[in-house]
């Protein structure tokens, strides 16, 4: 041993270390004509030196694993493959950064079928769906039940509500809390006094109201007097309310202009209480069907306390007689006359009315003139159109006589979301 080189080693030893000095300069030869992919043709062995690895693999494959390589952790080496991430699109914008403001006013021109589909994408969506601007005007026209729609629009804070002709179930809205109500139209709908009461005991806003052919109360009259910017309301055939709790309104309601009641369940007590506490605002009545209940001293009180009538509609008042014009002829801004079926007014004294009321251009005279009478008091008054309104318009949201007009209108304002839908029912899907 003592005559051995200085570097010698044992024999059995030799050609281990001949095969790895072989395969390092092998692999010195190798790596400068090898691609990046042939990686896994020298590493076929399970447990390969960590050196040899970091030889082959190139530098910055290396630096890959040495930064980013959780597997690395614990000096445990694990080969994986993982995909590369797909670089995000900067050109695009999400729908999740856009504000608030932005997405109400793209919502603002979505169909309502769509918007309420919106509502179950997520909890922001569903928020913004119901947000009130976008629930300012509805029409629930055509529902079969009204009463869940009808809870669940009320929450947005409708400002402008179209439900003529409607099934309400009986229901109580109390616990909806103040309603911001201004237009509402429930005409000739089929809604329990108790639901009704809920819903009107809780506006204040009221400027536009019509509960044709309604039984009220007169609680519900009473919470009328609550809204005193109300300038049209139509009671036309509604009934259950007494004499005594309308004057409490009409004092209170001192804005009004337009007032339809007619044909309602009165006497001459309800009559008077019209004709005695009826705001001097008031430039259109309707207050026909009284028959034996509407009385000269009726009229003369009227006119005294209404002087700027335009459109007065007395039909179907019997006991009026040719006397009623010296009295009517206050009225200088009268510009359209109802008197049909008024058979005590004869016809001679129907052909005067031109020179009684220099302004006028609409008479309705129907069941009093009619055939050849017709013409002759045409050619006396060619100024004024005769019997061309059957239908009286006063304070009435979608008048009668009018064709009604796509989109469907409500006092001259079209109503923005319409349903088609038999039922309201939404609940959100959160993500």
């Amino acid at each position: 041993m003592e005559g051995m080189p200085k570097y010698s080693m044992p024999l059995q030893d030799l050609p281990c270390l001949s095969l790895q000095g072989s395969m390092l300069s092998e692999s010195k030869k190798n790596n400068k004509r090898k691609s990046k992919g042939c990686l896994s043709e020298g590493l076929d062995i399970e447990c390969t030196p960590t050196e040899l690895i970091q030889q082959w693999s190139p530098h910055h494959k290396h630096q890959r694993l040495i930064s980013k390589g959780k597997e690395n952790d614990r000096n445990q080496f694990v080969l994986a493959r993982r995909s590369r991430r797909k670089k995000e699109s900067t050109t695009c914008i999400s729908w999740d950064h856009l504000p608030d403001e932005l997405l109400l006013r793209i919502l603002f021109y979505i169909p309502l079928q769509d918007l309420l589909r919106m509502t179950i994408v997520c909890k922001r969506w569903h928020r913004l769906a119901f947000d009130e601007s976008l629930w300012h005007s509805v029409d629930l026209e055509g529902l079969t039940h009204t009463g869940s729609a009808l809870q669940q629009v009320l929450k947005t804070g409708v400002r402008m509500l179209r439900c003529p002709r409607s099934f309400v179930e009986e229901l109580d809205f109390t616990g909806i809390g103040p309603l911001q109500l201004v237009r509402l139209d429930l005409s000739s709908s089929i809604i329990p006094t108790s639901s009704l009461k809920s819903i009107i005991c809780q506006c204040r806003l009221l400027e536009y109201l019509s509960l044709e052919g309604l039984q009220l109360s007169d609680t519900i009259i009473s919470a009328l007097s609550k809204n005193p910017n109300l300038l049209q309301l139509n009671l036309s055939g509604c009934s259950s309310f007494s004499g005594p709790a309308l004057a409490d309104m009409l004092k209170s309601c001192v804005s009004i202009e337009q007032l339809n009641i007619s044909w309602c369940e009165f006497n001459n007590n309800h009559v008077k209480s019209v004709v005695n506490n009826l705001s001097p605002t008031a430039t259109h009545l309707n207050l026909s069907g009284y028959r034996e209940n509407l009385m000269l001293d009726d009229v003369k009180m009227l006119v005294t306390r209404c002087p700027d009538i335009q459109t007065l509609d007395l039909s179907d008042s019997t006991l009026l007689m040719a006397d009623c014009f010296h009295v009517l002829k206050q009225l200088k801004a009268l510009v359209h006359l109802s008197l049909s079926r008024c058979y005590h007014i004869h016809l001679a004294a129907l052909t005067d009315l031109g020179k009684t009321f220099p302004m006028l251009r609409l008479l309705d005279v129907f069941g009093i003139v009619n055939g050849s009478h017709l013409s002759s008091l045409k050619k006396e008054l060619p100024l004024v159109s005769i019997n061309t309104l059957p239908f009286s318009s006063v304070a009435r949201p979608t008048p009668a006589t009018a064709a009604r007009p796509v989109g469907y209108f409500m006092w001259n304002t079209k109503c923005r979301l319409r349903f088609n839908l038999s039922h309201l029912h939404v609940q959100p899907v959160v993500r």
